[in-house]
């Protein structure tokens, strides 16, 4: 490519921005002596550079090769990202949303005057062209300029065409150079939009309503999580945005709703790590006269039919280790579970035993109060350390302590564990449900009980919802509710290794702020 840019990566950034605004400011003094627009709204692409390749790809070169009316016309537009000028010809290629396109643009067919600028434009610029289709002669269905014109004139260089963005720092932070120059990345973010829309059409296609709730909440509820607290000026109080919507989905329920769902937004003010953003993506769902089993065969279909809309296969990779959708997900108890991956046998429901396992493990007794959990709880914690990264292909794990799950209905034959279960894929959790805790009074004593913990100073803990109280005092149907991670969905569905490659703008300290670069963990 004799076009100068092509050594952008070498040259100071800086010279070659200064290079461009130079040019944008001969298109302002043009245009102030009416000769043209520097910034054009105009023109109006008839084709996208994949319809066109559908269309006309397979085409023999004769076919093309018309006369007049015969002729194939069409107008494109997209960003320049390769420039090769050849004298008196010179071919381009325009990047649009669909893809690549490349155009043939000659000084006799679009003027001396239009080529000569044209030669001076910069990779990065968006261009539109109108012309017909023809074969080169490699085969390549490209467009035969009759005209081009400058859009937008771009004043930074893009990342060298060979590499992209190499820094994954700066990947997250200017996410449009990503997904101007990594195809990838943009194919990523399509799978998300696609699963996201299926599990959407799967939900309405089960008669489930999809509702709104808000984001800011006069107390926080329906997760133990640390919220993001900020103030209400008309209102005049504190407001805390939503770490879940479940106590909202829930009075609906109440209202006389059987069956909703919402893709949701929450705010966790807690750490950010490769499956932790503080803002994420959630959908909760609550059925009527559903439990826990239920939950768990409904939440089974859900993940295969968003996998089979994202990417078309039930047989996914991992970070190169198989997932298999397919086969019916696994469920065992967390005791079961415990048994099963570890060493502990018949330890397992051996208090003190469990006790010198954690504290072997570095769990310290000042910080997670070993010697006052119960047995179910001290299993727990067990699992946490020993077992979930073991759970690689889809695991149900049922039955959590009833001191740890607020807001789940309780089994009526061991009171001490509660109807619930959590997904696990790839030695992570996908999605959380239980039968839902329906006896107000019950749920009363809880939240006191939540209280009490948050007041011994567990800040994760949750606040009395009295507005929630009183609505099962009206009575809720028996249900069962559960909420996935569309996010880590997405993580596994498009084999990222982290959250933010799958978030379009993730969480990132203020530029300035950066004493170093980062790196990812």
């Amino acid at each position: 490519m004799s076009d100068n840019h092509h050594n952008a990566a070498h040259q100071d950034d800086n010279q070659l921005i200064a290079e461009r605004r130079e040019k944008l400011k001969a298109l302002r003094e043009a245009q102030a002596q009416g000769q043209g627009v520097a910034f054009p709204n105009d023109f109006k692409p008839q084709d996208h550079a994949a319809t066109l390749q559908e269309a006309y790809g397979e085409t023999a070169a004769e076919q093309l090769d018309g006369e007049g009316a015969a002729r194939i016309t069409t107008r494109i537009a997209g960003r320049m990202m390769l420039k090769r000028v050849m004298g008196k010809a010179s071919f381009a290629t325009l990047q649009d949303s669909s893809g690549r396109f490349q155009i043939y643009v000659t000084r006799d067919a679009v003027g001396e005057e239009v080529y000569a600028a044209f030669k001076h434009w910069d990779l990065g610029d968006i261009v539109g062209a109108e012309g017909h289709l023809f074969k080169t002669r490699t085969g390549e269905l490209s467009l035969h300029a009759t005209s081009v014109r400058l859009l937008t004139k771009s004043l930074r260089p893009m990342p060298d065409k060979f590499h992209g963005v190499a820094d994954q720092e700066v990947k997250y932070r200017q996410r449009y150079v990503d997904l101007m120059t990594d195809e990838a990345a943009r194919k990523r973010f399509v799978a998300r939009s696609k699963a996201v829309n299926g599990i959407r059409e799967f939900m309405l296609a089960h008669n489930f309503l999809e509702v709104e709730t808000p984001m800011l909440h006069p107390i926080p509820g329906g997760a133990n999580a640390r919220p993001f607290v900020t103030h209400h000026n008309a209102l005049e109080q504190e407001m805390f945005l939503r770490i879940a919507p479940e106590l909202y989905l829930k009075r609906l329920l109440v209202g006389g709703f059987d069956r909703v769902f919402e893709i949701n937004r929450n705010f966790r003010n807690e750490g950010i790590s490769v499956r932790h953003n503080p803002e994420f993506t959630m959908m909760e769902f609550y059925a009527a006269y559903w439990n826990y089993q239920d939950l768990m065969g409904f939440t089974e279909a859900l993940v295969r039919d968003a996998a089979q809309k994202a990417v078309g296969t039930l047989q996914l990779s991992y970070q190169g280790r198989p997932v298999d959708l397919s086969q019916p997900f696994a469920r065992m108890t967390i005791r079961e579970a415990i048994y099963a991956h570890t060493e502990a046998g018949a330890h397992v429901d051996d208090a003190a035993w469990l006790m010198a396992a954690l504290k072997k493990l570095g769990l310290s007794e000042e910080k997670n109060k070993l010697s006052t959990r119960s047995l179910a709880s001290l299993q727990v914690l067990y699992f946490e350390e020993t077992v979930e990264d073991k759970l690689w292909q889809p695991t149900f794990i049922m039955e959590h302590p009833t001191e740890i799950s607020p807001l789940a209905r309780a089994n009526d034959a061991r009171p001490d564990v509660t109807e619930r279960f959590e997904l696990y894929i790839t030695g992570r959790e996908f999605g959380n449900g239980f039968s839902e805790l329906n006896d107000a009074e019950d749920q009363a004593a809880r939240f006191h009980a939540q209280v009490a913990a948050k007041d011994s100073g567990d800040d994760e803990a949750m606040f009395f919802d009295h507005d929630f109280v009183r609505a099962l005092e009206y009575g809720m149907p028996p249900a069962g509710g559960c909420g996935i991670g569309i996010d880590r969905l997405m993580m596994l569905l498009t084999d990222s290794p982290s959250i933010r490659d799958v978030i379009l703008f993730p969480a990132l300290r203020r530029e300035h702020e950066l004493q170093a670069p980062r790196r990812e963990g």
